[in-house]
């Protein structure tokens, strides 16, 4: 008899991975080391336009990234209890000339190097940050009695590293208050490296977070997160080389530390649109931001300090509106809202504008011009995007025809190093109109394997079209060889000519990207057309203090996600559920083939009723034992027909964590 396991969320909203997989993605670098090719002589002279065309004489943001600098990380490894590195900056080196090669975009080369600029920073009296400690920046108030700590980074490991180094040159206080910016693990997951549970529960240290953090931070991808983890490592890239042909950024910092990702649930949370609040000694204004680049952020002002923080709606570049790994789309149009807001009451305010991520900006009269585009780029964007799907243009039309005006393009700060503009500008079409372009020939359009197999076949043939597509390739046609070798692949993808001449033409698209993102992307694509789909573990990545703060409901939602459903035709399961620690009672039910749960109610007739408490649930989600370990042990009661639960778990789905994204599914799921 099959049995399974309950993995809950994959913690996806950067697509963390466990150092397990790190050590084997490492690997899987060294085992290929004929690797990439270099730039082609049309990206070599397309990288010379740029030179041309690019500010690339501002210096002004380097002087910015170094100010205040107390002392620098530098290539420190910072470890993991298992002794396996969880943060290090070496294999950077390369970024050190000042030109960029030919295989990076000199806009994102300029960029990458100065994320590489690292350490414990002084940005004014009383407020200071450690970045370069992982994607995020910590930011630290100090109180009157103890510290204010906001945004404890991704992991645990990196936090208490970057507070061993504050300590180094500031006195021991004890930490008063920890504030979470939004929802994204990057901003919470390691809080424990902060401050401990018991402080918390004690009372000596609050929590502060927006309204709705928690639902948010749990469930923003819970029921897709197999699916965004595997995409997030195109995103990030964690699988390529740090060189110039491979992983040179993140956009919004260097790239995802790998240690252990923690959650304290918040003791106090901003609700209305404006609250003020003194925070041990310190008047902090929160601004709530909802439905940007978060479901659930505010921004922040300090008025003694004059210091605004932005949290992440105004970064160094152009952030996503739909992120790569995938994700709802975000508002563009209440994006510069909130810009246009902070501005109008912070800006004549404000010496300094922080974020966290990347550097701060210093003088009142930059802070309002960088605020300004920041506003206006999201504006722009979002008004030219729906101008033209007025007018009745698809959102690969528009992403075509929409290019940042030329008085944006010399502003550094909204440059696409994180986000893409192509991307965004179809996400946002995806927002107002979605997948459908209104042609009722894709309303049914045949999948990518029939699509490929019929398309080469009425194009001669796969021999006829890789001839041609050679033939674009040489011409620098670097776009369509991708798209139409990608056709190639899915009609036969043991097409070893078609696999690396595709290969080859992402290679020179993530060479001549600007976005990071986008680069990986790319780059990522190109390793596992030459190299197949890497073997990774399977383990899961779901964070204990995350699965414990997730939402009864929400786990059963999930269960249903993995329920397979024409396995389930015919089958008929209804099962009380009764978790006696947490007071709560449920019904589930298999029905239609189709599992629903009902909250805070029993059927007067079940097939089977389950006792059991939540840290038994979590147990299980955390693969810590299985149900019929549970029920052996007397963990779960069973009390009626038990065999239905075991019914129920063998038509539950196990998500492969690796499966291919650039060549077919070797079978179809059932």
């Amino acid at each position: 008899m099959t049995t399974h396991t309950f993995s809950a969320a994959k913690l996806a909203s950067l697509g963390l991975l466990t150092l397990s997989l790190c050590a084997t993605a490492q690997q899987h670098q060294h085992q290929h080391q004929h690797g990439p090719h270099g730039a082609t002589p049309h990206t070599q002279a397309a990288q010379q336009a740029l030179r041309s065309s690019l500010p690339l004489l501002d210096k002004q943001a380097f002087a910015d990234a170094q100010r205040g600098l107390v002392e620098a990380l530098g290539d420190e490894v910072i470890m993991g209890a298992n002794g396996r590195p969880v943060w290090s900056l070496k294999g950077y080196e390369f970024l050190k000339p000042e030109a960029a090669p030919d295989t990076v975009h000199p806009g994102l080369w300029r960029h990458a190097q100065l994320n590489m600029t690292n350490g414990l920073f002084n940005v004014t009296d009383r407020v200071w940050q450690l970045r370069g400690f992982d994607l995020s920046n910590m930011t630290i108030i100090e109180g009157d009695s103890g510290l204010i700590v906001i945004d404890p980074l991704i992991s645990t490991e990196v936090a208490a590293a970057a507070m061993k180094l504050y300590f180094k040159h500031r006195p021991q206080r004890p930490v008063k208050a920890v504030i979470y910016s939004h929802s994204h693990a990057d901003h919470f997951g390691g809080v424990r490296g902060v401050v401990q549970q018991e402080d918390v529960d004690a009372g000596r240290v609050s929590i502060w977070a927006p309204a709705g953090f928690v639902h948010e931070a749990v469930g923003e991808n819970v029921l897709a997160g197999n699916a965004m983890s595997r995409r997030a490592l195109y995103q990030f890239g964690p699988l390529l080389p740090r060189s110039a042909k491979g992983q040179v950024d993140a956009g919004l910092g260097k790239t995802i530390s790998l240690g252990s990702i923690t959650l304290i649930a918040p003791t106090r949370l901003i609700e209305k649109p404006v609250e003020t609040h003194r925070i041990d000694g310190v008047e902090i204004v929160f601004e709530m931001t909802p439905g940007a680049e978060a479901p659930a952020e505010f921004i922040m002002h300090y008025p003694q300090f004059k210091v605004l923080n932005m949290a992440e709606i105004a970064t160094q570049n152009f952030h996503n509106l739909l992120p790569v790994r995938g994700a709802l789309v975000r508002d563009p149009l209440i994006w510069s809202k909130y810009l246009d807001g902070a501005l109008q009451r912070y800006g004549s305010r404000s010496e300094i504008l922080i974020a966290q991520h990347n550097w701060p900006v210093w003088g009142q009269g930059r802070v309002q011009d960088f605020l300004g585009k920041q506003r206006d780029a999201y504006k722009y964007v979002h008004d030219q995007a729906v101008r033209l799907l007025n007018h009745g243009y698809t959102g690969p039309e528009l992403a075509e025809r929409i290019q940042m005006p030329d008085s944006l393009n010399q502003e550094w700060s909204v440059h696409s190093f994180y986000g893409s503009l192509k991307h965004n500008l179809k996400a946002i079409y995806q927002r107002y109109l979605g997948y459908y372009d209104g042609n009722p020939a894709n309303l049914e359009s045949l999948p990518p394997v029939e699509t490929a197999q019929r398309s080469i076949r009425y194009m001669g043939g796969a021999d006829a079209v890789l001839q041609r597509a050679r033939e674009d390739y040489a011409k620098g046609d670097f776009r369509w060889v991708a798209q139409v070798g990608s056709q190639l692949v899915f009609a036969d993808p043991s097409n070893q000519a078609a696999r690396q001449l595709t290969a080859d033409a992402m290679e020179q698209l993530g060479y001549q990207s600007e976005s990071a993102t986008a680069r990986n992307a790319y780059l990522m694509g190109a390793l596992e057309l030459r190299h197949g789909v890497p073997k990774l573990p399977g383990a899961t990545t779901a964070s204990p203090d995350v699965i414990r703060a997730m939402p009864l409901e929400m786990y059963f939602d999930y269960l249903g996600v993995r329920l397979n459903g024409p396995k389930a035709a015919g089958k008929s399961v209804v099962m009380n559920w009764r978790f006696t620690d947490v007071k709560q009672n449920l019904v589930l039910r298999l029905q239609n083939s189709a599992l629903s749960t009902s909250m805070d109610t029993q059927a007067e007739q079940p097939d089977a009723t389950l006792t059991l408490t939540r840290a038994t649930l979590d147990a299980i989600s955390l693969q810590q034992m299985t149900f019929p370990q549970a029920v052996q042990s007397g963990a779960i009661q069973i009390q009626g027909n038990g065999a239905k639960l075991m019914e129920l778990l063998q038509l539950l789905d196990t998500f492969p964590r690796m499966f291919p994204l650039v060549e077919p599914r070797p079978s179809q799921t059932p």
